[in-house]
């Protein structure tokens, strides 16, 4: 994982595990307290309503007395109903009718109040206008005892007023009449302000009346709850539960019916939603400035950073300098200016080393030219040839002319590339000086790709192999052979078949400065190809020696191709 993605992470965990975890416990902890309060705010509100319903029902059972009870009401009533002579009549009626009025104003919670005869199907001396429709069948009943029926709410008989009102239905004891009763009902008012109170903002609840058997009588969501069937979960006698999405509340009057309020889910978990919705928002905008903070951060970090890697990078493929862009932060910048000082101290040593690296190696091929080419020795090989040439000594006179040849070739200018044509004729030259020394005929056998005569390869190289072959023990039979060709560059093989060397007398070959190479000749040679070859291709060009001891040695050296020879070829 990246340092951006780490950083990122870390802090947005920093920043959201304990904003969740208390987010969490919160919402655990405000549920329930919502929870309660709903359900204590429905509880007290059903009391109200149900106290409110008892005390009406009780009063309009109060005001009933005054009608149905043997007194001065029902007397006059008895005297009115047997006056038949038309005037009496009258006014005993006005007289009974100014009793009910009087008895009515003096209780303002009742509004439509009549006598009923049942058997007839008529009603007299009502103090409101009654619909045609009046009939007790088709009332609610909310409870029954002792020959007093109660209902509601229901919509009023009074031809006045459509509102929903409670009205009891009481039976009078009149002389001669067993189906006589007082209907009396609540004022329209009353039932109103107890649903309007029942309804409001902070408690949207539909309101449920139930018969003592449990059947709905009163149902504000008819739809869900329909008038006429029994109530769900009140033959458990529970008082809450949830119902055709609706969460409701039951309570129980003294008489045996029941008030339910019913709260649409959406309604009661309205309060809850909206403090969830509001943690929402909260998070979600914590979570943006967490973002926020981390890409502030990971910016804070990033760029100094940047600007390392930049450094580093230009470190490693120049000497470049370039300005450091300030970080604004104190620290960076000091690690990044001490950062550039020490690059620019790296890069200075690196020349140093590499102009001292290149003097040294140009001295050491310089020294090594002119320990085996001393200069003094040409004017006096030229001096000794002409005087064998006047004595008649063509043997030493051919013996000098080979050695001047080679002093010559081996004097030239320094750093001056030579040609594998003019490499084999020094290599030659020196055999002839050797077969003369030695008195001894050398097979050796040169074997030259022409394409490769006009090659430029650096001066001295391929004398010294030859060298090393005949100073390893060739014998009457040992031959030498010598191979240029191509081979993934340019090839110089130089094969004997002599006494061998061992694997360490190799290593010292091409690795040590030994007092006895430096004697016998060998490791100067040697050497100087090795470090040639290093000073002018590097890596590029490789030089090895393979030997068994009794089968001969085999040297390798093998030249990189010239980007020029390379197109040519």
């Amino acid at each position: 994982m990246t340092l951006k993605k780490r950083i990122f992470v870390i802090y947005i965990l920093s920043a959201l595990v304990p904003f969740t975890c208390i987010c969490i416990i919160s919402y655990y902890a405000i549920n329930s307290i919502l929870t309660n309060k709903l359900e204590s705010g429905i509880q007290s509100n059903l009391k109200q309503v149900t106290l409110s319903l008892e005390n009406s029902l009780s009063s309009l059972n109060h005001i009933s007395q005054q009608f149905a009870y043997e007194g001065t009401i029902l007397k006059e009533l008895d005297e009115l109903m047997r006056t038949e002579e038309p005037f009496r009549r009258m006014k005993l009626q006005h007289q009974f009718k100014s009793k009910l009025n009087l008895i009515t104003f003096t209780n303002p919670e009742i509004g439509l109040a009549m006598y009923y005869f049942e058997q007839d199907q008529t009603y007299q001396f009502a103090n409101f206008p009654v619909k045609y429709s009046f009939s007790s069948d088709k009332l609610p009943l909310f409870a029954k005892s002792y020959g007093i029926s109660y209902y509601g709410p229901h919509e009023s008989f009074n031809r006045l007023d459509n509102e929903y009102v409670l009205s009891v239905l009481r039976k009078v004891d009149f002389p001669g009449r067993d189906d006589m009763y007082v209907y009396i009902e609540s004022g329209f008012q009353l039932v109103k302000n107890m649903l309007d109170n029942e309804h409001t903002q902070n408690n949207p609840s539909q309101m449920i009346i139930l018969d003592p058997e449990g059947k709905i009588i009163y149902s504000e969501i008819p739809h869900l709850f329909k008038v006429g069937k029994i109530f769900p979960g009140y033959a458990k006698g529970s008082l809450s539960g949830h119902s055709n999405k609706n969460y409701w509340y039951r309570q129980e009057s003294s008489q045996g019916w029941s008030v339910v309020s019913a709260y649409g889910e959406a309604d009661f978990n309205r309060e809850k939603n909206r403090w969830f919705l509001q943690i929402s928002l909260l998070s979600l905008v914590s979570l943006g400035v967490a973002l926020i903070l981390a890409w502030l951060l990971w910016r804070m970090v990033y760029k100094p950073l940047n600007l390392f890697h930049k450094e580093i990078r230009m470190m490693t493929h120049a000497e470049t300098q370039v300005n450091i862009k300030s970080t604004k932060i104190p620290e960076f910048d000091s690690l990044l200016r001490q950062f550039q000082n020490m690059k620019k101290n790296i890069w200075e040593l690196f020349g140093e080393i590499r102009e001292n690296e290149k003097q040294r190696v140009d001295l050491e091929v310089e020294k090594l030219l002119y320990q085996i080419n001393p200069h003094f020795l040409m004017n006096t090989l030229d001096t000794a040839h002409w005087l064998a040439a006047m004595n008649g000594q063509h043997e030493l006179d051919r013996l000098i002319q080979s050695l001047n040849k080679l002093l010559y070739y081996n004097l030239g200018k320094l750093g001056r590339p030579s040609t594998i044509e003019e490499e084999i004729q020094a290599t030659r030259q020196y055999l002839t000086l050797q077969q003369i020394r030695y008195d001894f005929e050398f097979d050796v056998r040169i074997q030259v790709d022409e394409a490769l005569l006009k090659k430029e390869v650096p001066r001295f190289i391929l004398q010294p192999l030859v060298e090393n072959s005949l100073y390893h023990g060739l014998d009457d039979e040992g031959y030498i052979l010598v191979n240029v060709r191509l081979n993934q560059g340019v090839e110089i093989a130089v094969h004997d078949n002599g006494a061998g060397m061992s694997g360490e007398h190799i290593h010292k070959l091409l690795s040590s400065k030994t007092s006895e190479q430096q004697k016998s000749g060998m490791g100067i040679g040697m050497n100087y190809v090795k470090r040639t070859i290093e000073s002018r291709y590097g890596q590029r060009a490789t030089l090895e020696i393979k030997s068994e001891r009794g089968k001969g040695t085999s040297i390798f050296l093998t030249l990189p191709l010239e980007e020029e020879d390379a197109k040519h070829d």
